[in-house]
C-alpha cells in the first residue's frame, strides 16, 4: 500500500468545504486526528477526514447546506499540514462514515455534522485538565507504620471507603484540613501527589456497588433476543417491567467481549438517577456526558472516553456521538421521546443516528419503551426491520396501577371555571399523605397562568417580538415569552382599551403549587419545571430530596413524566390529560397524549405498595385517553396506524418541514410559493400548500412553512438541496430551514 501523501481536512471555521493538504515527510497522520493547518495566512484546527496516495482535487467553495459535496478544481499548490495536535484520533473511521451519512440524509454541511459530534469545550480546546493534589490510600498499610489515633483511624477509614480523591474535596467532605491528611501521608498510610486530575461529575458521589439481579422469564428471554440478534431490538416492556436490569446485563455481556456501550436517556433530569444505577454496577467505567456539566467536566469526560478509560457512556441525545472504543452496544431508553430530536441544525434524531451508528460499527442496538413510537412499532411488527422483545409484566408480581378517569366538565359548579383538582383527587391526596406515602402531580405547562388578559376588553398581553401570548409568572411578577425568552413587568393599563384591571387565565405549575398550599397546607411540595431547574445540579438535588422523602408531592412538567422510579409513590394525578390533544396542526397529538398518560401513570405503584392514578380530562371519550387508561398500547397502535395509513402519514410516508423565515411576510409568501412550485416538479413528492407557520412570528422574524411528503427522506433532502438558496446558511432576507423527519411542526 502506498504511503498516504495527501489528507482531506475539515476546518471548523470554514464550513461547507473540505481542503487538501500535503502530509509532511515522516509524519504519522491518521484518519480522525486533530491537526493544525494554514488557511489564508492563519493557522486553524482541522480534522483529517480521508487520506490518499494521489493528490485529489480541491473542493469547490460551497454553502454550508450543500452537505458533503466535492466539486473538482485542480490545486495550484498544496500546502502542508503544520502539525498533528494529538496522535490519538478524535474520530474513528466509523464515526466519519456516520457524519457523512448525516450530512446527506439531513441535508447539512459535513462540517456542521462534525460540530454536533464534538462538545464545545473539546472543539475549542478550552478547560484543559489541571494538576491538583490527589490522595490515595495505601492498601493494605504496611505493618511497621506508627499507630493512628482514634480520629486519624476514622479519617483513614473514610478515605479508604471513597477510594481517595482530590485533596480539596476530601477536606470538604470529611470536615478536615490538608495538613491533617498530609500527616497521614507522611506516616505512610496515604499517598498525596500532584498530578493531572480529571474533573469528574461523579466525583464524591457515594454509590453502593450492586450485583446482577435474578431475571424473570420475560427478562431472560428479552436479554437472549438482544444478545443473539443482529437487527435492532425493540424492547417493549410495561412501566416497571425491569428494562434497566436487562440493559445492564446486556452491557455486562458487551464488556466481557472487550467492547463498550452507550446508554441514551431523553431528559437531563433522568441522567443522575440512571448514571447512579449504572455506576453502582460498573464503577469507574461509567462516564457522563450532557450539556449541564461544567466545561471542564465535559472536556475531561469526553477525553476519558476517547482514551478508553471509560467504556460505558450515559447521556442525552448528544452522547450518541461519544468516542467509545470498540463500540458494541447502543441503548436508547424511552425511544419514543421527542427529546431525541434536535430542534436546531443539524436537526437529527438521536434514535435514528443510534440505529445507523450501530449498523456501521456492527454493534447491537436496543430501543426500549413502554409506549414505542409508531415508526419503531411498525418496523418491528410489520416490516421486520427490528426484532421485537416483549416484557408484559412488572417485576416482583407488582400490579399496574388502577386508573380513575375524571370528567372535568362535571367536576365544577355550574357557571364556574373547572377546578384545578377534582374532589376524588383531593380525597386521594389526603389519604396518600395520611399514610406517609408520596404523590406525583403532572401538568405540562410551566408558569402561573398562560394568559394575562384585560378584564375589560378581554385582550391578552402578547409578546412584541413573537406571535405568542405572554405567560404570567407570579413568583417574580413578570410576563415571559416562552419562545424568545424576553420578559416584562405587567402593564399598569391595557394597551388596547386603557383599563387598569387584568386577570390571569389558565393554570401553570406555579398556580398549582399555590393551590396545593391552600388545600393541603401541611404538604411539602417540590416543583420541577424549567423555571425551578435552571441551576447546575438542580435536577439531581430536587429528585434526591424527593427520594429521601423530604417532600410529599412532586409537581412537574414532562421532565417528571418518564423513567423516574420512586417506590414510595402510590398516587399520580394528571391534571389536564387532553392539553396535548388540542394542537390542531400536529397529527401526532393522539400518540403524544397516549404516551404522556401511560408514562406518567407508570410512576405509581412501582414498589410493594399498590398504585392509583387519577386522569382529569375534558375529553374522557377520546380513544387515546381511553386506551392509555386501560394500559392497552397495542389497541391504540392498531387504531392509530389504520388512521395514518388511510391518510398517507408517517410511518407510511416520510415528512419534512421546510420553514422560511424573514422580516418581510410578503417576500416570504412569494418565496414559499416559488419553492412549492419547484418541489411540485419533482416526481414522488407531495407538497402541501404553503401557509404561515402555526407560530407565525418568532423573535421579530415571520415564518412560513411547506410540508413535504415522500416515500423516502433522502428524496426530499435531494429535492430541497436543489432549490438553493438552501438551509440556514442562506444570505439575504429569506432563509430556509429544512427539517427531515419533522417532529416539531410549530
Amino acid at each position: 500500500m502506498d504511503t498516504p501523501m495527501y489528507a482531506q481536512v475539515a476546518i471548523e471555521q470554514v464550513p461547507g468545504r473540505l481542503f487538501t493538504y500535503a502530509v509532511p515527510e515522516g509524519a504519522e497522520v491518521r484518519v480522525g486526528q486533530s491537526v493544525t493547518v494554514p488557511w489564508r495566512r492563519v493557522y486553524h484546527r482541522g480534522y483529517v477526514i480521508a487520506l490518499s496516495a494521489e493528490c485529489p482535487y480541491v473542493p469547490k467553495a460551497a454553502p454550508e447546506a450543500q452537505g458533503d459535496l466535492f466539486g473538482e478544481a485542480p490545486a495550484p499548490r498544496i500546502k502542508a499540514i503544520e502539525r498533528v495536535e494529538d496522535p490519538l484520533p478524535y474520530f474513528s473511521e466509523g464515526t466519519i462514515r456516520l457524519l457523512r451519512w448525516m450530512a446527506e440524509y439531513y441535508d447539512v454541511g459535513f462540517t456542521l455534522a462534525l460540530r454536533s459530534a464534538l462538545p464545545a469545550p473539546v472543539r475549542e480546546g478550552r478547560s484543559q485538565a489541571r494538576e491538583r493534589y490527589v490522595v490515595a490510600p495505601v492498601l493494605p498499610p504496611p505493618p511497621h507504620l506508627p499507630p493512628l489515633s482514634k480520629r486519624q483511624k476514622a479519617l483513614y477509614e473514610d478515605i479508604v471507603r471513597v477510594d481517595g480523591g482530590l485533596l480539596a474535596r476530601l477536606c470538604e467532605e470529611f470536615s478536615t484540613t490538608a495538613p491533617t491528611i498530609r500527616r497521614l501521608a507522611k506516616m505512610g498510610y496515604l499517598t498525596c501527589e500532584r498530578k493531572e486530575a480529571p474533573r469528574s461529575p461523579l466525583a464524591g458521589r457515594r454509590v453502593l456497588p450492586s450485583k446482577p439481579l435474578p431475571l424473570t422469564a420475560s427478562q431472560a428471554e428479552a436479554l437472549g433476543v438482544i444478545l443473539r440478534e443482529e437487527r435492532p431490538v425493540l424492547l417493549f416492556g410495561v412501566t416497571g417491567s425491569g428494562k434497566t436490569e436487562v440493559y445492564m446485563q446486556a452491557i455486562a455481556a458487551t464488556l466481557e467481549e472487550g467492547r463498550g456501550a452507550i446508554v441514551l436517556v431523553p431528559e437531563i433530569s433522568l441522567t443522575p438517577q440512571t448514571v447512579s444505577r449504572f455506576a453502582a454496577r460498573f464503577g469507574g467505567q461509567v462516564a457522563l456526558l450532557h450539556s449541564a456539566l461544567s466545561d471542564g467536566e465535559r472536556h475531561d469526560e469526553w477525553h476519558r472516553i476517547r482514551r478508553g478509560q471509560a467504556r460505558v457512556v450515559v447521556g442525552p441525545r448528544s452522547a450518541v456521538f461519544a468516542p467509545v472504543r470498540r463500540l458494541g452496544l447502543i441503548i436508547v431508553d424511552e425511544e419514543h421521546d421527542t427529546g431525541y430530536k434536535q430542534d436546531e441544525s443539524p436537526r437529527y434524531s438521536a434514535r435514528d443516528v443510534a440505529v445507523m451508528r450501530a449498523h456501521i460499527e456492527h454493534a447491537r442496538c436496543v430501543l426500549g419503551s413502554a409506549t414505542p413510537s409508531l415508526e419503531s412499532w411498525r418496523n418491528a411488527t410489520e416490516l421486520g426491520k427490528y426484532a421485537l422483545a416483549r416484557m408484559p409484566d412488572r417485576v416482583g408480581g407488582a400490579e399496574l396501577p388502577s386508573v380513575t378517569l375524571i370528567d372535568l366538565r362535571e367536576a365544577g359548579k355550574p357557571g364556574e371555571p373547572s377546578p384545578i383538582f377534582s374532589e376524588p383527587l383531593i380525597d386521594a391526596l389526603k389519604g396518600c399523605l395520611a399514610r406517609g406515602e408520596q404523590a406525583i402531580l403532572f401538568l405540562n405547562r410551566r408558569g402561573y397562568a398562560p394568559t394575562y388578559q384585560c378584564a375589560a376588553c378581554g385582550e391578552p398581553i402578547t409578546c412584541e417580538h413573537c406571535a405568542a401570548k405572554l405567560t404570567y409568572h407570579a413568583k417574580d411578577d413578570t410576563l415571559r415569552c416562552h419562545l424568545c425568552g424576553r420578559w416584562r413587568r405587567p402593564p399598569a393599563k391595557c394597551p388596547t382599551c386603557g383599563a387598569p384591571l387584568f386577570r390571569p387565565l389558565g393554570v401553570g405549575t406555579q398556580r398549582v403549587e399555590q393551590a396545593l398550599g391552600k388545600i393541603l397546607p401541611q404538604a411539602r411540595v417540590i416543583r420541577m419545571d424549567a423555571d425551578s431547574t435552571g441551576r447546575r445540579h438542580s435536577h439531581d438535588e430536587l429528585l434526591s430530596a424527593f427520594r429521601a422523602k423530604e417532600a410529599d408531592i412532586l409537581l412537574g412538567t414532562q421532565m417528571i413524566a418518564k423513567g423516574l422510579d420512586f417506590p414510595n409513590v402510590t398516587l399520580v394525578g394528571i391534571l389536564s390529560a387532553d392539553r396535548s390533544l388540542n394542537i390542531a396542526y400536529d397529527f401526532r397529538a393522539a400518540e403524544r397524549t397516549f404516551q404522556l398518560i401511560a408514562q406518567v401513570s407508570g410512576r405509581a405503584g412501582r414498589g410493594v405498595l399498590p398504585g392509583q392514578v387519577f386522569v382529569q380530562t375534558f375529553q374522557p371519550e377520546h380513544p387515546a385517553i381511553r386506551a392509555a387508561c386501560a394500559c392497552d398500547y397495542e389497541r391504540f397502535a392498531a387504531d392509530e396506524l389504520a388512521l395514518r395509513r388511510a391518510q398517507g402519514l408517517p410511518p407510511f410516508s416520510r415528512l419534512a418541514c421546510l420553514t422560511l423565515t424573514g422580516p418581510d411576510p410578503a417576500a416570504l409568501e412569494r418565496a414559499a410559493g416559488e419553492a412549492a412550485r419547484a418541489l411540485a416538479r419533482t416526481p414522488g413528492l407531495e407538497t402541501l400548500p404553503p401557509m404561515p407557520a402555526p407560530l407565525e412570528r418568532k423573535d421579530d422574524l415571520w415564518r412560513w412553512q411547506l410540508l413535504i411528503k415522500a416515500p423516502s427522506s433522502l428524496r426530499i433532502a435531494r429535492a430541497c438541496h436543489a432549490l438553493r438558496p438552501p438551509d440556514a446558511r442562506t444570505e439575504g432576507p429569506v432563509k430556509a430551514l429544512l427539517d427531515i423527519d419533522a417532529v416539531f411542526l410549530a
